[in-house]
């Protein structure tokens, strides 16, 4: 009698046990399904018929609060932008103006710069809030990210003030000098002096005008809609070609080396005028007798190997602050020599945009009084691969006996990183 009275106490005891931990399961389960989730959309008994579908649908951060202002219902969004915490709408001023709204029934909106969640930054996220009643008792909040189409508007902004001032300037230098002209029409010396320096703002005014039809260009175009193997020799000898005579007038000599026979896949044109612009400023920011080099090498890289072509000058450099702005549209390292060059402060863009679109990168390396060297990355030929795979491998990135100007005794110009490149020596 005393073994079965045991057992039967440690069965009533064992019933009782799991009797209590069914319960807390159950009501542990039941306050877990109170809980609001981030789904995309907790669908709610209380909502009228046919709003949790519409709601699926927003491209807006949508948030339904009750008369407790706790929230009913809430997009993924929504809490990825931080408006709601803990079942709460978190933001003080939408969850002021939901009140207001629930209270009289009008329709209200606001814009308000939010903190980013996470971050640490001092720049804000920029949202528009609508509230408006839902049925007797719902108030309906939709939010919207404006945080993209105000930085659109202000790079825009900033475009369009830049524009107008570097319009300005030629066309108030011909206005001035045709009143010029005009005045001394008796002077034939003075006449011809001023019609030169007209001749000067009517091409630098022509140069501006074809590189923001240059810049809208590759913004706008595929390049690689119209791509095709392109022969860096080519390009090189393209871009030399281009700036010979501004060369020579300085007596600067322009060389070409590394190499030879390397493709890479893009537009022609694109890329001709990204390669010309990086030439032509090593000649334009270089002292007289010095020297311009311009070579290519095949580098690999994950996902297939790259062509980099490099241009080296001794000019007079770029300071740290501003290597960090020079692919800035219209940023001028000194604007005063680019007035004297004729630079419009839009050939570093371009180049930056030409390379970004054909799935390259540009860099720079620079020191002041040390020179610079721009470095173009693109990605190469397929062809230019499978040939060189089949002539029994890849060449060797440069040639160390070949010559540059075809003058015996000269290096070649080559690529450095950052820390290795040495300042260039200035010839005599």
């Amino acid at each position: 009698m005393n073994v079965n009275a045991a057992i039967a106490a440690v069965a009533a005891l064992a019933g009782l046990c799991t009797g209590v931990i069914a319960m807390l399961a159950f009501r542990w389960s039941e306050r877990e399904q109170a809980k609001p989730t981030r789904s995309s959309l907790h669908t709610d008994a209380a909502l009228p018929p046919g709003v949790d579908t519409v709601l699926s649908v927003l491209r807006s951060s949508a948030v339904v609060l009750d008369e407790a202002d706790a929230v009913v219902k809430a997009s993924s969004a929504a809490y990825a932008l931080g408006l709601v915490r803990g079942g709460k709408l978190a933001v003080e001023p939408m969850l002021a103006m939901a009140r207001d709204t629930r209270r009289d029934g009008e329709i209200r909106q606001i814009e308000l710069d939010l903190p980013r969640r996470g971050t640490g930054r001092g720049d804000a996220l920029a949202v528009s809030a609508r509230v408006a009643p839902l049925g007797s008792r719902l108030v309906l909040l939709l939010v919207e990210d404006l945080t993209e189409a105000r930085r659109i508007e202000a790079v825009r902004r900033d475009f369009v003030a830049n524009v107008s001032h570097e319009l300005k300037t030629p066309v108030g230098a011909l206005s001035l000098l045709s009143e010029a002209v005009m005045d001394a029409s008796d002077d034939p010396e003075a006449v011809s002096r001023f019609a030169g320096r007209m001749q000067v703002e009517a091409t630098r005014l022509s140069s501006l005008v074809q590189e923001l039809i240059d810049l809208s260009r590759v913004q706008n175009d595929d390049p690689l809609e119209d791509a095709e193997p392109v022969r860096v020799d080519e390009l090189v000898a393209e871009a030399i070609d281009r700036c010979r005579h501004q060369a020579g007038t300085k007596q600067i000599t322009m060389a070409a080396g590394g190499t030879a026979d390397l493709r890479v896949w893009g537009n022609r044109g694109q890329l001709a005028a990204a390669l010309g612009n990086l030439v032509e400023n090593a000649v334009n920011y270089s002292p007289a007798r010095t020297r311009v080099g311009i070579a290519a090498r095949r580098i690999p890289a994950t996902g297939g190997d790259l062509i980099e072509v490099a241009v080296t000058d001794q000019g007079i450099g770029i300071s740290e602050k501003d290597r960090e702005r020079i692919f800035e549209r219209f940023y001028r390292v000194d604007p005063a020599r680019s007035r004297q060059t004729g630079g419009t402060g839009l050939g570093l863009a371009i180049v930056k945009h030409v390379a970004a679109s054909h799935g390259g990168e540009v860099t720079v390396w620079s020191a002041e009084g040390q020179g610079s060297t721009f470095t173009l990355r693109l990605p190469e030929a397929g062809a230019a691969r499978d040939r060189d795979s089949s002539a029994g491998g890849p060449r060797e990135p440069y040639d160390s006996g070949s010559d540059l100007d075809g003058e015996d005794g000269d290096r070649p110009y080559e690529t450095f990183t950052n820390d290795q490149l040495s300042a260039p020596e200035v010839l005599p």
